[in-house]
């Protein structure tokens, strides 16, 4: 047995106090008269053997009581398990996690609320003169700091769910670090939490060695929940007017099936397509939406599904943009190519610019998804450079070589794009002999493919170099031989012909493919922003370049909220560093002063929505050094983290027994009688 306080103990000598009291009792007896001595000598020996036995009996209780009290305050225990630092001031950290699955319900309300209760009874265990910090999912610089109990009560009445999702390496970590910054006082921390799969990757924990790692579980409701993980359109450019196709990936996180689940699509508040669909447990379903109807400009839509009770995930947020027209730069050697100004002209969508290669302006050219190169017989090495960063930044690349190519100087062009490159000009009457209709460029070309198509004639070309890892062959001539290939490169696409782009080569110009061709290619070439982002995941957005100053900043805006992001400023791009600015799922618009830049749609870590538990076994093999894993029951943890932390404390019971010997020392004086005298019967 061992002592919390014992300087205490030095009271003890207070015990010598009742015993001089009882040594030094000198009071005087009552004088009575007999008429026989005989009487009075039996009389005086009985009552003076009693009176002795009460005065021991009442030396002894209060000894006793008074040991038992000083004892108390001394605060004797058994050591426990974790009672090497008994004494000393402690640094505790807490993670109260609340993140959205800890709305889910149990028959004591919900998660959070009772994690913040169990916070609170944690810290009850510990003494008044420890520090404690409470650390949440947000990983607010706040929460950086040791708290009193008292502050620390105050702190956890105010966590709300948050919309971040950390996992179990990243929440240690993040308390270690703390409890490092202060090796003077000894370190354990508590995790509160339901423990999600999502917060583990497999991977084992990785702790200090002289840091005590507790976990608290919570145990949850088995809840269905089915989530609309993420949504693609089919279309990369919008057009106004025109029918649209949305993919929507629909995920059952349960493990019963989810029947006619309703689904709506609401595109600018109004309501564009309504399903229902059924999802067999645990499994993923993809079913398209089809709407129309749009006008140009800014896209604000909303994925909305109705399933009970679990709320939190069943919005999905995403925007694009319907443009008026399509932008097309086309770069010749001086002399208009007549072909590619036909095609273009024959569709009001395109807005096609034509420069030749000597003008051309180079801060522009990220404005353009296409650029189509015709009739030039050198490329400048200026031009290659701005070409190859606009394709590294996603743009598309359209090559078609001239009649009198310098095949040296194409060649150092197109190797840099990882493209084929013209090697020599092959003169002979040829035929394409396939199409690649697996290939996006053809996919949504025929209704049904003829059996003896009418293919380009070639009459000379180019041989294609065999070079290029990413190549796929849109048309082929005989032997395998490339006639239009696609490369992809960095970011963007790049498509080379082997033929010039007039009558000379091929009659691809008036060939009825063309048309169809190029404005398929113009049409997939479109670089929108993405349709969704994640909170806590996409910490950094590229937008296309827009200038700012000191009183022009960009800005989040939704309804009353207002946030500046970080810009950084990059070739052709403009970064926005998001960070954990933004708490909120919804849609943002991105402002520069007045104007609309973007509008920019965020969602919630579809993580969350995936309401399946780690075991007690199964967190024991993931954290092996934490102490045995608590399960929140009915009970509080203060009793059980008081052994644990420091033994078997047996000041309660030093109290009781101090109260059972001052009720016995009472009952000793109240009813142990000695003036009763007992006069012996003559013989």
């Amino acid at each position: 047995m061992h002592f919390l306080y014992p300087a205490f103990l030095f009271a003890l000598l207070t015990l010598a106090i009742p015993v001089l009291i009882h040594l030094f009792n000198f009071r005087r007896y009552q004088k009575v008269y007999f008429s026989n001595v005989q009487f009075l000598k039996e009389i005086q020996e009985q009552q003076s053997s009693r009176r002795n036995l009460k005065e021991r009996l009442i030396l002894a209780a209060r000894l006793l009581a008074l040991m038992f009290l000083v004892l108390a305050f001394a605060k004797p225990y058994i050591p426990g398990a974790n009672n090497a630092n008994t004494g000393k001031q402690k640094a505790i950290s807490v993670f109260v996690d609340n993140s959205y699955s800890m709305e889910t319900l149990n028959r004591d309300g919900s998660l959070l609320d009772e994690a913040k209760r169990r916070a609170k009874e944690i810290v009850s265990a510990y003494n008044i003169n420890d520090r404690f910090q409470l650390l949440t999912q947000d990983f607010e610089g706040r929460h950086q700091r040791l708290l009193s109990r008292d502050e620390f009560n105050d702190a956890v009445d105010t966590v709300k769910i948050s919309p971040r999702s950390r996992s179990l390496q990243q929440i240690v970590n993040r308390q270690q670090s703390l409890l490092t910054m202060h090796k003077e006082a000894p370190g354990s921390l508590f995790i509160i939490s339901d423990f999600q799969k999502n917060m583990s990757q497999g991977d084992v924990v990785k702790t200090d060695t002289g840091i005590i790692v507790n976990l608290v579980q919570l145990k949850a409701s088995a809840l269905p929940n089915v989530a609309v993980d993420s949504v693609a359109l089919l279309s990369a450019i919008h057009r106004p007017g025109e029918s649209e196709k949305l993919v929507v990936r629909l995920h059952n996180y349960a493990g019963e099936t989810a029947a006619k689940v309703p689904l709506k699509l609401l595109i600018n508040g109004a309501q564009k397509a309504l399903g229902s669909y059924t999802i067999n447990a645990r499994a993923v379903q993809y079913d398209t939406l089809a709407f129309s109807g749009l006008n140009a400009g800014w896209q604000r839509a909303e994925l909305s599904l109705q399933d009970n009770p679990v709320t939190f995930d069943n919005q999905f947020y995403f925007t694009f943009g319907v443009k008026q027209q399509m932008p097309v730069l086309l770069i010749d050697g001086g002399t208009a190519n007549p072909f590619l100004k036909a095609v273009f002209a024959a569709d009001p969508f395109f807005d096609a610019k034509r420069v030749p290669d000597g003008n051309i302006d180079y801060a522009s050219l990220n404005t353009y998804p296409l650029i189509i190169l015709s009739d030039i017989n050198a490329i400048s090495t200026g031009l290659s450079q701005q070409l190859k960063a606009f394709v590294d930044r996603g743009g598309t690349l359209m090559v078609f070589p001239s009649a009198e190519a310098n095949l040296v100087n194409y060649k150092d062009f197109l190797v840099k794009l990882n493209a084929a490159y013209p090697e020599k000009l092959i003169t002979g009457d040829a035929r394409v002999s396939s199409l690649n209709l697996q290939n996006q460029v053809f996919k949504s070309i025929f209704e049904n493919f003829p059996q003896n198509p009418d293919l380009p004639i070639v009459k000379k070309y180019y041989q294609l170099s065999s070079s290029g890892n990413n190549r796929e062959n849109l048309m082929a001539m005989p032997g395998r031989q490339s006639f239009l290939g696609e490369y992809t490169s960095s970011k963007g696409k790049v498509f080379v012909s082997a033929v010039a782009l007039n009558e000379d080569f091929s009659n691809l110009p008036r060939h009825a493919l063309f048309v169809p061709v190029m404005f398929r290619i113009a049409l997939l070439s479109g670089r929108d922003q993405p349709l969704f982002y994640t909170l806590g995941r996409d910490e950094m957005i590229e937008i296309p370049p827009v200038q700012t100053n000191e009183k022009q900043l960009l800005k989040l805006v939704k309804g009353n909220q207002s946030t500046i992001p970080e810009i950084k400023q990059t070739e052709g791009n403009t970064l926005l560093y998001m960070a954990d600015q933004l708490q909120q799922t919804g849609i943002y618009d991105l402002k520069k002063q007045d104007s609309t830049v973007a509008v920019l749609a965020f969602n919630d870590n579809r993580s969350e929505s995936d309401l399946s538990y780690l075991t007690a076994a199964e967190l024991v093999k993931l954290v092996p050094r934490a102490n045995p894993v608590l399960e929140a029951g009915n009970g509080s943890l203060k009793s059980t983290l008081t052994e644990t932390n420091f033994g078997l404390q047996l000041w309660k019971l030093c109290i009781i027994l101090a109260l059972i010997f001052l009720g016995v020392e009472i009952l000793v004086i109240r009813y142990f009688k000695t003036d009763k005298p007992t006069v012996p019967q003559p013989v």
